[in-house]
């Protein structure tokens, strides 16, 4: 099934590829990345949308944030923070190299650090992809900086369905305590998409 969805949507660019290919080379989870199909949901949401200012804590690869770039217009920009700077070599190859490295900041630090220090807002769609155990403290600070009728994304929602499994681990349960939260918040309206490991859509009232 994934084969055959992967043949009928919108291809990689070749940089794209060249990176997935590296990053399944040289890296040790390259499974972290976002890939071909959630990198077209995040660049089709950015079509659909169209957001000036995005926020991006957890960059990685670079991957999710080439696609964020690929959908939003001339003027946006997109500040994408990442806790592990031994990362930078990697993602500014290719990053320097995408057609809207010109929207890209790009900010190392811890998120909770970095993103009350950038000074601008709101911002119009938040994607959330970094430290799993964290993902509530995330939404706690993204949400006050999100505008109204904004979008926030958090990945791995599913987070390999260990959370029907009776898993207690550090990651396992923050993904749990997130999730719990989101449901439970009536200032948002929220649904989640069983795409990859779940990609939940979070709507600010």
């Amino acid at each position: 099934m994934t084969d055959y969805i992967l043949d009928h949507i919108d291809p990689e660019t070749e940089l794209l590829k060249e990176l997935s290919r590296e990053a399944h080379v040289k890296l040790l989870r390259p499974r972290m990345m976002a890939g071909h199909l959630q990198g077209r949901i995040l660049k089709m949401f950015c079509r659909i949308l169209r957001p000036k200012l995005i926020l991006e804590i957890g960059t990685y690869t670079g991957y999710a944030t080439i696609c964020l770039a690929e959908g939003t217009d001339s003027d946006a920009v997109i500040h994408t923070v990442e806790i592990d700077d031994e990362m930078e070599s990697f993602m500014m190859k290719y990053i320097s190299r995408a057609p809207g490295r010109d929207k890209i900041r790009v900010h190392f630090g811890n998120a909770m650090e970095v993103v009350p220090k950038l000074q601008t807002g709101p911002f119009d769609m938040i994607f959330i992809d970094a430290d799993k155990h964290r993902y509530p403290d995330y939404y706690d600070m993204a949400f006050p900086v999100l505008r109204s009728g904004g979008l926030i994304l958090a990945d791995n929602t599913l987070w390999d369905g260990k959370l029907l499994s009776g898993a207690t681990d550090k990651r396992t349960s923050g993904i749990a305590i997130f999730n719990e939260k989101i449901r439970q918040d009536d200032r948002v309206e929220k649904v989640i998409l069983p795409l990859r490991d779940g990609l939940t859509v979070i709507w600010k009232k």
